[in-house]
């Protein structure tokens, strides 16, 4: 092989490392800043991980309402007719959250099953319904037939 074809092989080469490193350290940065969406089924079958930042929807379980006084902590149940997980909120809630309307909570999972939510995301609309919790209610209701 002559010099000069050693070299840009070479080149090419180091360009093609490089470029895989460079590729790897990306995908690794952004892994750390996904969200998985769980079913309240899901994080009560375990299959949910613990201390991760996840998203889970549901429907608000009708009467599980409960203000803490003297603050803005409320803790309600979520569920999505198969089961039912339970949510503690440290802030305001938006609006249109209600009793029996479609919720998307974000937060991390404790050991207890206790997700602890960072933000809370209510419909907007009557007619609206998260993708995910549309999806997770038509499973669990297969499920139940």
């Amino acid at each position: 092989m002559n010099p000069k074809r050693k070299q840009r092989l070479i080149l090419i080469l180091l360009g093609v490392c490089g470029l895989t490193v460079a590729v790897f350290l990306v995908i690794f940065a952004l892994r750390q800043n996904l969200n998985y969406f769980f079913t309240p089924l899901e994080i009560s079958n375990g299959a949910a991980p613990s201390e991760q930042v996840i998203r889970a929807g549901g429907m608000v379980l009708p009467g599980s309402i409960a203000r803490e006084d003297g603050s803005l902590v409320v803790n309600f149940k979520v569920t999505d007719y198969a089961a039912i997980i339970d949510v503690k909120y440290d802030g305001i809630l938006p609006d249109l959250f209600e009793e029996g309307q479609g919720v998307v909570v974000i937060g991390k999972l404790d050991d207890n099953g206790l997700l602890t939510a960072d933000s809370v995301l209510a419909k907007h609309d009557e007619t609206y319904m998260p993708p995910e919790v549309t999806h997770a209610l038509e499973q669990a209701e297969k499920a139940a037939k």
